[in-house]
């Protein structure tokens, strides 16, 4: 097994992803690949890396000459899909998110099987490749592993996340917010570690100043890391961050209320379309970026922990269980897909 993804998960950034970190330590090679990105505007340095990405994909696919690719989507992998259908290699993509964006569109004309996590996204891609899988969750999340969250009080508890890159933006609201916040509640902070802005040690001089004069607890970390997820999660009366596709899953597997401020650029409105997903169940309510700041999320947080007995999964769908088989269906296809290619019995 090898992966291929970034070293760095921000443009500039001088420190390593979680990705790197967590794929080197499994001791699985780590091939970093720069892709180039297609919006509806034309942008130069993205183009220059399409090329570029694709003379590359080539190089790994001919150094590592793999039976199978397994893609979860990506602009990073659409590349080294279209390669590995030149060279003759199968491959089978997962689409995680609701809708569609256009790097698993273009995957989908090479791949052999499309695995998708939504029932609902079926219909963009040809029936004969359709494979329903649900979306996999880490057995991290639900399995508390840790006590690094411990506040001393009875006060709730609020984690804030956005991603494992983090969000600046909701990292400056958060700050602003936060003497407000720590007043009558903890909060719990994965703030990434973007080295060119530097959050991190920002926050941590902020908090310094004034956890003297407040009843709240503030456990800041670049990265909360797989043994205390678990943890974060069980304590949390309310999340707030990203409507990523594996949020929205975590979330409704784990029927915790959450508050989404979805990223506004993403193709397809994706993040937007999975945060009223949540709402619609009766699970969260949506912070948009624009009209984010330090006092409206004050003020959204104090009203849905003032109602937090109404936020339940209003349906009866059984997300816990989607989610949980999902990994083994997924493993599933690909053993069939390989049994069947080498015609093993």
């Amino acid at each position: 097994m090898l992966w291929v993804g970034h070293i760095h998960s921000l443009k500039g950034d001088s420190n390593e992803s979680l990705e790197y970190k967590e794929i080197i330590g499994l001791n699985i090679p780590f091939y970093e690949l720069q892709a180039g990105k297609i919006y509806r505007t034309f942008s130069f340095s993205s183009f220059v890396k399409i090329p570029q990405s694709l003379f590359a994909s080539f190089r790994y696919l001919r150094k590592v000459k793999p039976d199978l690719i397994l893609s979860f989507g990506g602009y990073i992998a659409a590349p080294v899909v279209a390669v590995g259908w030149v060279l003759g290699i199968p491959s089978i993509t997962h689409e995680q998110t609701t809708v569609v964006g256009y790097a698993n569109k273009f995957i989908s004309l090479f791949a052999s099987k499309i695995l998708i996590s939504w029932r609902d996204s079926a219909k963009y891609f040809p029936s004969r490749k359709v494979v329903y899988t649900g979306l996999p969750l880490r057995d991290s999340v639900f399995n508390v592993n840790s006590n690094e969250f411990d506040a001393g009080n009875n006060l709730p508890y609020i984690l804030v996340t956005a991603g494992k890159s983090g969000s600046t933006k909701i990292n400056k609201a958060l700050e602003e917010a936060l003497p407000q916040l720590l007043m009558f509640s903890n909060v719990i902070h994965q703030c990434g570690d973007y080295s060119v802005l530097n959050d991190y040690e920002r926050l941590s001089r902020t908090y310094a100043k004034i956890k003297n004069a407040l009843t709240g607890k503030y456990f800041l970390r670049k990265f909360i890391y797989e043994n205390e997820v678990g943890e974060a999660f069980a304590k949390a009366k309310l999340v707030v961050g990203r409507s990523g596709a594996h949020t929205i899953a975590e979330i409704l597997a784990l029927n915790k209320p959450a508050l989404f401020i979805p990223i506004p650029w993403v193709s397809h409105h994706e993040q937007q379309n999975n945060a009223e997903l949540a709402k619609k169940e009766g699970l969260a309510e949506i912070l948009l970026e624009k009209d984010l700041t330090g006092t409206a999320l004050l003020e959204k947080v104090k009203y849905m922990l003032r109602n937090i007995p109404l936020y339940k999964v209003s349906s009866a769908t059984n997300y816990k269980a989607m989610c949980v088989g999902a990994t083994n269906l997924i493993i599933n296809e690909v053993l069939k897909f390989e049994r069947r290619e080498k015609q093993v019995p």
